[in-house]
């Protein structure tokens, strides 16, 4: 059942944001990590271990913790051109034909985002930024039950676009052949990836940040990961750059009166397919509305196939709340900052002013969150957690950095040289004063 709250129970509950050492760790994996190391100790400490012995044995760890962790050996750390190209036998024509459509119009999205230098030159001299693109990005894919080549084309398109120079993709082995995923293998020839590893988990992003003696060191580090994976990005950060630390996928949906039941429902339990931590929430001022939606969710997740995922979503993080109006709503919203933020009201584009925080915004019940998955063309990959108070989607920026061009000429250093040398001086650093002053006399 997806419960029906008021609004002081819910920011006490399912509006609530956890502190990343707030979260319980499940005795499960626990045991698990205690079967691995031999002792019961941290998912956190568990990956530092990990990445130190990537650090210091390079391939052989990673194989070593591929056939611990995932129990595979694979064939070899780097992906062979002719299994690429035989991954397309094993992968229906019209998947193929909707990744083309995806990297198409992600392509098209990001080529409309400026990135550009520029040089401004006066009386003063010139001063400027001049853009450049991160030299190597590796990738991260998982490679579970549901493999993702959507959120591969969401970060590798951005960087090309970016005009990166090097684009590596690693993700875990399938049991039967030792390669990743089929579907992620040609996702990645259509994307244009450079070249294509094997690897999983913490190991695998060690790799990356590390170099091994067949993976490639690389200068930053994208895509989204279990826990393991998250927290490997984090203890690596500073070594190589990072996309940000992905959580747990979540959508809010602000629903009027005039809302349909069925597909507000419909795009909650989209949501809430995704894994048993996902959170699904609907806000709306309609306690009518909430029930319509309460039951059409209960009658159409009969109909799906992920339901005990679902079930398991709905019980624990998702639910309805009912405000007191729609400025409520949006407040809400705010605060809780969600990945994805879907308006299922009249007139949504009048309420766009109202968003300050989200990854996101779908306007309409044509413009659904779904879409923006696949192929709406923003990459999909968006901040989690409350992190789109300060953090935005992955996007051209992400793979580019700033360098800022100075070049004064001797007027100018006269009429502020000055005050740099009195700042020095407050800062009590006389070497900077007399770089100054030295060339003021």
């Amino acid at each position: 059942m997806m419960r029906i709250y008021d609004t002081q129970t819910a920011q006490q509950t399912i509006l609530r944001r956890p502190a990343w050492d707030e979260l319980a760790i499940p005795d499960p994996l626990l045991d698990r990590i205690e079967a691995l190391f031999g002792e019961r100790i941290s998912p956190d400490e568990a990956v530092r271990r990990i990445l130190a012995d990537v650090r210091a044995r390079g391939d052989a760890a990673l194989i070593d913790w591929s056939q611990r962790v995932d129990g595979v050996t694979p064939p070899a750390l780097v992906v062979p051109r002719a299994a690429i190209e035989a991954a397309y036998d094993h992968v229906a024509p019209e998947v193929i034909d909707a990744m083309r459509v995806a990297i198409a119009r992600v392509e098209a999205f990001h080529r409309r985002q400026p990135a550009l230098s520029w040089i401004h030159n006066d009386g003063e001299g010139t001063l400027g930024q001049l853009v450049r693109p991160i030299e190597r990005v590796g990738i991260y894919i998982p490679g579970g039950s549901a493999p993702l080549p959507s959120s591969l084309i969401m970060t590798a398109i951005p960087a090309r676009v970016a005009g990166v120079d090097f684009i590596a993709m690693i993700s875990p082995p399938q049991r039967d052949s030792g390669l990743p995923h089929p579907t992620i293998l040609v996702a990645a020839d259509l994307a244009g990836i450079d070249t294509v590893y094997v690897g999983g988990g913490a190991q695998a992003i060690g790799a990356l940040a590390f170099g091994t003696e067949s993976i490639a060191r690389v200068d930053k580090i994208c895509g989204p990961g279990s826990l393991f994976t998250t927290l490997a990005k984090r203890q690596v950060f500073g070594i190589v750059g990072i996309d940000g630390l992905p959580g747990p996928t979540e959508t809010v949906v602000i629903a009027d009166e005039r809302a349909n039941p069925q597909l507000a429902a419909a795009d909650l339990l989209a949501q809430a397919e995704h894994d048993v931590l996902a959170c699904a929430i609907l806000l709306t001022p309609s306690y009518r509305l909430a029930e319509q939606v309460q039951a059409a969710v209960m009658a159409q997740l009969e109909e799906l196939g992920r339901s005990e995922v679902i079930a398991g979503s709905l019980a624990r993080g998702s639910g309805i709340v009912v405000t007191d109006s729609l400025a409520q709503a949006f407040a809400l919203a705010n605060t809780y900052a969600p990945e994805h933020l879907c308006l299922l009201v009249d007139d949504p584009w009048s309420h766009l002013g109202e968003v300050r925080h989200a990854g996101g915004v779908f306007l309409g019940e044509r413009s659904f969150e779904v879409l923006g998955d696949y192929v709406a063309g923003p990459s999909h990959v968006m901040p989690t957690g409350g992190t789109a108070r300060f953090a935005s989607p992955v996007n051209v920026n992400d793979f580019v950095k700033i360098v800022s061009v100075i070049g004064l000429n001797e007027q100018t250093l006269r009429a502020i040289g000055p005050a740099a040398q009195r700042l020095a001086r407050a800062e009590g650093l006389s070497a900077h004063a007399a770089a100054v002053e030295r060339r003021l006399a």
